[in-house]
């Protein structure tokens, strides 16, 4: 197990992120002895949401899912302590990608040229923050316009990498697109850990 600074991962969430979308991740990360850290508006505990376009709908139908804690507000993310981010899809990337400490947060890893990861609507939070420009990124298809208009390049992939970024378009694209962005991850952990010594 590596020391919790090194591996530290922000998991970007709201009320109406996807369940999914977002526990996936939070266990996975675990799996390879990563720490994943919520950040969302406050810190407090956040509704989630399951979304799935049911048989005979042309639109998504939302059920109500589990809930989970942030530990950490946005204002309050001190970005160096952490090797990577992502973002999580459902409702909740609409109304945060206006969070001027997300924004911030978001470029600073982008500048940095740690592991991203978005999926499915998570892609509405680095379009928002001047990111995909030139970037091929997969998302769910109601989405390409979101990262088209901000430069992005749609891709209906499910697992695209463009150097830090890994992108997938739904949770159906779970155990496809996660694992590379680990091997990223796993490569910040081992340069720092090689940095320290």
């Amino acid at each position: 197990m590596t020391t919790p600074h090194n591996g530290k991962v922000l998991i970007i969430i709201g009320d109406a992120a996807e369940t999914l979308d977002t526990l996936y991740p939070y266990y996975r990360l675990q799996e390879d002895g990563f720490l994943p850290v919520v950040a969302a508006p406050e810190k407090r505990r956040y509704q989630m949401v399951m979304h799935e376009v049911k048989p005979g709908w042309t639109i998504t139908k939302e059920w109500e899912g589990y809930t989970i804690d942030a530990q950490v507000s946005f204002a309050d993310i001190r970005e160096e302590e952490y090797v990577g981010i992502f973002f999580s899809g459902g409702r909740a990337p609409e109304y945060i990608r206006e969070d001027q400490d997300l924004l911030r947060v978001t470029r600073w890893f982008f500048e940095k040229n740690l592991p991203v990861a978005s999926v499915c609507h998570g892609v509405e939070i680095p379009a928002r923050a001047g990111c995909v420009k030139g970037r091929r990124m997969a998302t769910v298809a109601k989405c390409q316009f979101d990262l088209e208009v901000c430069g992005g390049i749609y891709v209906n992939e499910p697992c695209v990498v463009d150097g830090n970024l890994v992108s997938g378009r739904t949770f159906h694209d779970n155990g496809l697109y996660l694992g590379p962005w680990i091997q990223l991850l796993k490569a910040e952990r081992a340069r720092r850990d090689a940095h320290k010594a």
